[in-house]
């Protein structure tokens, strides 16, 4: 085994993962190569329509604050403290994201937070990057890289070579042509369109402590704020449906009919529906995610989920924290460290994956019952009720580090507390209720 200082790590990607990642590994003193196809982020305009804007929560703070990048990075966040949900009639319903309402995600831009991290991995002894290269295959046999420098083609050797190349990884293509790993997609039935709510006279339109949603059935808006004032408003609509709408009397008739409070806070409404292009959505499915202990895919490429949960890079930044814990409990072993890596995070990949398609259907079915309102009232009361012990699927996700995996276990537990519990109360007043479940709890949730 090598000393770190002897070794070369190649990372494919430069992204949020990759950076975060090359940060992580030049603290322990590996010589590390970011490559990344784009150009430098820093220097050029980030790639509009495709951003999807982040909700930065524990699991990616917890990552952050381990290298002492959390406050550099939230300096010009925006803590979210609940959804506000608006209906047909253009009403709002204020939902806290906690019982006592102390509890915040974190609106933040996707080129912002990689600038940043860019900067980190930069300032990183031993790291370096290298942008427009395109890398163009793998080889298993010596480690090996070819990679695109323009017109120029290369080849590199380095000891690890980890993927963080997102959903369309080169990296993991060629492991999957050598049949080295099997890679499965499952395609959403949804596309996604980024629209803007610009500042009125210096000012955000609407409430910025909040997670805006439009919550419509089969389909929803949301809106997240934005330091400039303004909110990124996401479209996530069934494909057809995004692809009907092709004039201006068809998106403002549509608009005013689905989203009526909306249309007046839009000026750019049309020009930036027709402007902006449609993506689409999918859940990867990988196996196994390493390779002889030389090679890895992390992060998107790993496990690229859908991004109702805004799990996305919070779920990518904690497969850093747990391989940089591998490497600390194998001692830079990367033989013992990438399977132990896949063993943990693997089985949390999937559940998040889940997690993330069961957050759609709540928040475009769900959010706007009374009857959803009222279990959320309750979950609350129990959470005040039970501190520590009952902890919403919510909370669990977004305010803790426990294991995504653990998360689904331990909220199907507690659910059935809760259901059998309001089986049995029928009509009794919601204040006796709270108290059964209370008790239910304590005797055994």
């Amino acid at each position: 085994m090598s000393a770190p200082e002897t070794m070369r790590v190649a990372i494919v990607g430069g992204g949020l993962v990759g950076s975060l990642l090359a940060c992580y590994l030049g603290r322990r003193g590996y010589r590390v190569d970011v490559y990344e196809r784009r150009p430098d982020p820093r220097r050029t305009l980030s790639e509009h329509g495709r951003s999807i804007n982040l909700a930065l929560s524990e699991r990616g703070l917890d990552a952050l604050r381990r290298i002492d990048l959390v406050d550099t990075v939230m300096a010009p966040a925006l803590p979210m403290h609940g959804r506000m949900v608006h209906d047909i009639a253009g009403r709002t319903n204020f939902q806290s994201y906690s019982a006592k309402g102390d509890r915040a995600i974190n609106s933040i831009g996707r080129s912002a937070l990689n600038e940043t991290l860019l900067d980190a991995a930069e300032a990183t002894p031993g790291v370096t990057l290298h942008f427009d290269v395109r890398t163009t295959g793998y080889g298993l046999g010596p480690n090996s890289l070819a990679l695109a420098r323009g017109d120029v083609l290369e080849v590199v050797e380095p000891d690890i070579v980890i993927a963080a190349d997102g959903f369309g990884s080169a990296v993991r293509k060629s492991l999957e042509a050598a049949g080295r790993m099997s890679v499965r997609t499952e395609p959403e039935d949804h596309g996604y369109k980024e629209l803007t709510i610009p500042a009125v006279n210096g000012e955000f339109a609407m409430d910025p402590d909040a997670l805006h949603i439009w919550p419509r059935g089969s389909s929803m808006m949301i809106a997240l704020p934005n330091p400039d004032r303004s909110f990124t408003c996401t479209l996530f609509w069934p494909r057809e449906e995004l692809e009907a709408l092709s004039t201006p009397d068809q998106i403002l008739r549509h608009f005013n009919e689905v989203y009526p409070d909306a249309v007046p806070l839009m000026p750019t409404l049309v020009d930036d529906y027709l402007a902006d292009p449609n993506g689409l959505l999918a859940t990867l499915h990988v196996d196994p995610w390493q390779a002889d202990g030389k090679v890895a895919v992390i992060g998107d490429a790993a496990h690229a989920i859908l991004p109702f949960f805004g799990q996305g890079a919070n779920a990518g930044f904690e497969d850093v924290v747990e391989l940089d814990r591998c490497l600390d409990e194998t001692g830079d072993d990367w033989s013992l460290a990438l399977p132990l890596y896949q063993q943990r995070r693997q089985p949390n990949g999937e559940a998040i994956a889940w997690l993330a398609k069961e957050n759609f259907i709540e928040m475009r079915d769900k959010v706007a019952s009374p009857t959803f309102r009222a279990t959320k009232s309750v979950e609350h009361a129990l959470e005040r009720l039970l501190p520590g012990r009952y902890l919403s699927r919510y909370e669990m996700v977004s305010f803790t580090t426990i294991p995504y995996a653990e998360v689904i276990e331990r909220d199907k537990r507690q659910r059935s507390t809760v259901l059998a519990t309001l089986a049995g109360v029928g009509a009794v007043a919601v204040g006796t209720t709270i108290g059964l479940i209370g008790r239910a709890a304590r005797r055994g949730a």
